[in-house]
């Protein structure tokens, strides 16, 4: 028995629709948008940015805003599981494999192994088993 899950639709990561309709409009283009905030990350002041943008502070400040950044210290990892099961996770991790994949090799490996090992644990258990109702002759 393989196991083999389905990967990531194409959407999967993206904004819902909800959320972005709840957003305000900003009145910079999506380049500049981007270009706003990569100047953020290396670390430019959101007045300089609207300087060099030549955009209105209000409106370089809610592309700002809508920026995701990082969480440094997560208390769950990316796979909803305890710190001790994504640690494990992610040292069985080859290389930058993605997650799914790591995941549906962990659990064939397990279906495989607790296929192999049915057999022993039946007839351990049936060796073991004594009758309810001994027999009287």
């Amino acid at each position: 028995m393989t196991f083999k899950g389905r990967p990531p639709g194409a959407g999967s990561g993206e904004m819902s629709r909800r959320t972005a309709a709840l957003r305000p409009a900003i009145a910079l283009t999506p380049e500049e948008a981007t270009k706003a905030r990569a100047l953020r990350r290396k670390g430019a002041d959101p007045e300089d940015i609207a300087e060099r943008l030549g955009a209105p502070m209000a409106e370089v400040e809610k592309a700002l805003v809508q920026m995701r950044s990082r969480r440094p210290e997560t208390t769950r990892g990316t796979l909803n599981v305890t710190l001790a099961a994504h640690r494990l996770v992610m040292a069985e991790r080859q290389g930058d494999e993605p997650l799914w994949r790591t995941m549906d090799r962990l659990l064939d490996e397990l279906l495989r192994l607790r296929a192999q090992a049915a057999p022993a644990r039946r007839a351990r258990r049936d060796a073991v088993a004594l009758p309810l109702f001994p027999e009287v002759s």
